[in-house]
C-alpha cells in the first residue's frame, strides 16, 4: 500500500546509474526460460471482425501464470507491438503473455464499449483454453497501456456488470468467468471525464476520448461515468490487486489520474501500490529491455515483484 517513487532514470549522477544497475540486475537474474512465440492467435470474433494476440510462452514450464497485455494508441492507433519487448522479458521470467488485437476507433466509428467487450473475450479464450496453452486458468493477470491502461483497469473492476454483459452472448466462451487476479496499469485514464477535460488543452486537435466514447459528456455523462474504472473503486469490486505506474511528466495523461485512483482504490480496501517515475513521460513501453536506462527496464523488477505477489 506504499507509494514509490523511483530515481531519474536518465540522469548522470553515479548514484542514480547504481541504482539502475541494481535493478536491471535483478530483473535479469529471474530470466531462466525460454520463449516460445506464437502470433496471431484468434481468440473471438465480434461483428465479422476475427480478433487475435500474440502469445509468448516460457518454454518447459507447464500452467504458468498468464498476462493478457493491451496496447496504447489512444483508443484508434496501436498494435501487440508495443510489447515485442516486455513480452518475451515476462515469458524468460515465467510468465506466459498474451498480447492482443482489439476494435479501434475509426472516422464516425466509436470503439466503446466494444474495445471492453474484446477485451472480455480475450481473458474468457484464456481461461477456457487454458489446457491448450499450457496456462493456469486461476492465475490471469491483465497488463495495459494508457488507453490499454484503461480497458484493463475497467474489465478488472467492472467486467461482469449489466452494460459489459448483454451483447456476444453466443461467444463460444461467453459463460466462463472474466475475472482476474491482478492488474498492471501504465500511464493509464482512471477518470473519462477528468480526461476529456485534459484533451481539450493536450490535444484540441484530436480529442482521443471524445472518438472512443462517441460524444461529448455534455450529450452523455452516463456514458463518461460508466467507461471510468474510477466509478467501481468500491468494496464489492476489491478482489484483483493493482498496480499504478505513472510518469511524472507525463502530458498526455495527467499523471494525478493515478494518485487520484489511488486513493478511492485505498479507500475501498484494494490491494494497491502505485510506481511514479520522475522524468517520464508517456509511450515507454515499448522500450528495449536491454538498455537499463529505459524506463521500462527501471520499473520492470518492481512489476516483477508484483507479479510474484499477485498471481
Amino acid at each position: 500500500m506504499r507509494r514509490i517513487a523511483l530515481p531519474p532514470a536518465r540522469a548522470g549522477l553515479a548514484m542514480v546509474a547504481v541504482a539502475l544497475t541494481l535493478l536491471a540486475a535483478h530483473g535479469a537474474a529471474a530470466q531462466g526460460y525460454g520463449v516460445v512465440a506464437k502470433p496471431g492467435v484468434q481468440y473471438v470474433e465480434h461483428d465479422g471482425v476475427k480478433l487475435t494476440g500474440d502469445f509468448y510462452a516460457p518454454k518447459g514450464l507447464d500452467k504458468a501464470p498468464v498476462i493478457i497485455a493491451v496496447h496504447g494508441g489512444g483508443w484508434q492507433n496501436g498494435s501487440p507491438d508495443a510489447f515485442k519487448h516486455l513480452g518475451p522479458f515476462l515469458a524468460r521470467n515465467g510468465y506466459a503473455v498474451y498480447a492482443i488485437r482489439y476494435r479501434l476507433a475509426k472516422p464516425g466509428v466509436k470503439s466503446y464499449p466494444a474495445a471492453v467487450y474484446d477485451v472480455k473475450a480475450a481473458i474468457q479464450f484464456v481461461r477456457a483454453k487454458a489446457a491448450d496453452l499450457g496456462v493456469d486458468p486461476a492465475r490471469i493477470a491483465l497488463l495495459g497501456a494508457s488507453a490499454g491502461a484503461q480497458l484493463v483497469s475497467l474489465v478488472g473492476v467492472a467486467g461482469t456488470e449489466p452494460q459489459f454483459s448483454t451483447l456476444y452472448r453466443d461467444d463460444p466462451n461467453a459463460a466462463v468467468s472474466p475475472d482476474v487476479k491482478a492488474v498492471v496499469s501504465f500511464y493509464g485514464i482512471y477518470d473519462m471525464q477528468a480526461q476529456w477535460e485534459h484533451d481539450q488543452i493536450a490535444r484540441p486537435a484530436d480529442q482521443i476520448t471524445e472518438k472512443f466514447i462517441g460524444v461529448p459528456p455534455m450529450k452523455d455523462r452516463r456514458a463518461y461515468f460508466e467507461s471510468s474504472p474510477a466509478a467501481y473503486a468500491t468494496f464489492d469490486k476489491n478482489r484483483p490487486r493493482f498496480l499504478l505506474i505513472a510518469g511524472k511528466e507525463d502530458d498526455i495523461v495527467n499523471p494525478k489520474q493515478a494518485t487520484d485512483f489511488l486513493t478511492l482504490l485505498k479507500q475501498a480496501r484494494f490491494n494497491v501500490n502505485i510506481v511514479v517515475l520522475p522524468g517520464a513521460g508517456h509511450g515507454w513501453i515499448g522500450e528495449p529491455m536491454d538498455d537499463p536506462t529505459a524506463f521500462v527496464s527501471v520499473v520492470a523488477p518492481r512489476v516483477l515483484r508484483f507479479l510474484q505477489a499477485g498471481l
